[in-house]
């Protein structure tokens, strides 16, 4: 999982700058607030935090099929290569679910509430960072 999220994070970052678009504002808290997540729930266990991946990876792989849909429109016709990663990237945090799945998730104590939880949070950063 590592590398496929160190390539992304890396491809952002050179998508920023080869575009000139301004990364938000909330960055530095969205990094906080991940690595708290993470932490959070690993002290609650392994599930758990195999639940949090799968919270996680769903609604950014939705994110992603949200960008593919847009950048299919006509006006895009030039941007197949942005749509091809993006569609790479959605695959890899797709598998990264499935991996969750696998791992138990769905076992987490409390699992429903868990995920309906980190599923709004994500969502609620996704809707401020595109504002912010």
């Amino acid at each position: 999982f590592l590398e496929q999220e160190k390539k992304h994070l890396h491809e952002f970052e050179k998508l920023i700058c080869e575009r000139r678009v301004r990364p938000t504002a909330l960055l530095p808290v969205w990094n906080a607030a991940g690595y708290a997540l993470g932490f959070g729930t690993a002290l609650l266990g392994t599930k758990a935090a195999m639940a949090c991946t799968v919270a996680v990876e769903e609604v950014i792989s939705e994110h992603y099929n949200q960008q593919v849909r847009e950048l299919l429109a006509p006006e895009f016709a030039t941007e197949k290569p942005l749509r091809d990663t993006f569609r790479q990237f959605r695959d890899e945090e797709l598998e990264h679910m499935h991996t969750g799945v696998e791992h138990d998730a769905e076992q987490a104590p409390m699992y429903d509430t868990l995920s309906r939880f980190i599923k709004l949070g994500c969502k609620a950063a996704i809707f401020a960072s595109e504002r912010v």
